[in-house]
């Protein structure tokens, strides 16, 4: 089993890629098909692209019996101990386009208007 999802890729590609799947949901392809279509496949998603972005999950040996690949994608397949997880980019890093670090806006408000809290009971 293949499933492969497309953003911003030209319309040509996802055309070229009916051939093989079906498109189950605009830019969401999903078939059963041999290795040797699914890297041929692969290689031309890649090779037409262009600004879009592409990700591939299909079926392999292992003990989750899937695998990731990624063009031009925020997120990146990792290996963890014989584990394919899909490693984030942080938040507040300014490099992966994340929220700047420190409070918003509203947080700020929110702090300068509180009202200060009556310290409670005596203590003893």
């Amino acid at each position: 089993m293949v499933v492969l999802v497309l953003t911003a890729c030209p319309a040509g590609l996802r055309g070229h890629l009916t051939r093989w799947f079906l498109e189950v949901s605009p830019g969401v392809f999903v078939g059963i098909v041999s290795a040797r279509v699914r890297d041929l496949s692969w290689q031309r998603v890649v090779e037409l692209c262009k600004d879009g972005r592409a990700i591939m999950i299909h079926t392999t040996r292992g003990e989750q019996r899937l695998a990731f690949k990624t063009h031009r994608h925020d997120w990146k397949p990792i290996d963890v101990d014989g584990i394919h997880l899909m490693l984030r980019p942080h938040a507040g890093d300014p490099k992966s386009g994340g929220a700047r670090p420190g409070w918003s806006k509203a947080s700020r408000y929110r702090r300068a208007h509180q009202t200060k809290r009556p310290e409670s009971g005596s203590h003893d």
